[in-house]
């Protein structure tokens, strides 16, 4: 059996974090919930809930989730697969059995949770979400024969494959960034066909004109940035 242990990065999800933690399956081995300073109460709220909650006071979802990879290294017995979720209650937290399996039965060590259209509720994505997926996995399959179809954040990975991809981006990039990395390292990898719903709340990037624009020159940033270092 794989040890499996979630990371969720949070900031200001008072309103759905009890949503997502009543949802998880009950089998998981920890979820470490990262409170990215958020001023709602959505740390002590999680706290009451009997989780592992700790304080990143930078702002940033790279900085929420390099916070939870800290915590994980310093555990004498990390887990053996690391789930990302976000805590807005977009997606089905019971969902993780789906993005688990090809990892517990398969070769793969990465594995996507794809927002497939027939599965969204409709207007859970912005225009600006879906054109920005469209384009940035357009450019990965020309550039690098990817067969990504999202940037989706919940995803599942190997504890020591995620330790070989040495994740440093600390805001919008983070998700592209492992994938491109992943991508490098001709890490096996596969996407999931997962449920989306419109999230409690809203985005703090795609909910927003700068969190949008931000994103999408963080994005296309990444992958130039990776072809021209390494072709």
């Amino acid at each position: 059996m794989l040890t499996v242990s979630v990371i969720i990065p949070a900031y200001n999800e008072v309103q759905a974090v009890g949503h997502v933690l009543s949802h998880l399956p009950d089998d998981l081995d920890e979820i470490i919930l990262v409170d990215n300073n958020s001023t709602d109460g959505t740390g002590e709220k999680a706290k009451t809930l009997g989780i592992t909650v700790l304080k990143e006071a930078k702002r940033g979802y790279g900085y929420a989730c390099l916070k939870g990879i800290d915590y994980l290294k310093s555990k004498k017995n990390p887990p053996d697969v690391v789930v990302f979720l976000d805590c807005d209650f977009s997606d089905y937290p019971e969902d993780i059995q789906l993005i688990l399996e090809p990892i517990k039965h398969s070769s793969v060590d990465f594995v996507l949770g794809a927002r497939t259209k027939s599965l969204r509720e409709k207007g859970s994505m912005t225009p600006q979400q879906i054109f920005g997926n469209a384009l940035a996995c357009s450019l990965m399959r020309l550039l690098y024969g990817a067969t990504f179809t999202d940037l989706g954040p919940f995803r599942a990975i190997r504890w020591d494959t995620l330790q070989q991809l040495n994740m440093s981006d600390k805001t919008y990039g983070w998700t592209i960034e492992m994938q491109l990395k992943i991508l490098k390292a001709k890490i096996p990898y596969c996407e999931v066909p997962v449920r989306y719903r419109k999230r409690i709340g809203i985005s703090k990037v795609s909910g927003t004109l700068k969190g949008s624009i931000f994103a999408g020159i963080k994005i296309l940033g990444w992958i130039g940035k990776h072809f021209f270092r390494y072709g």
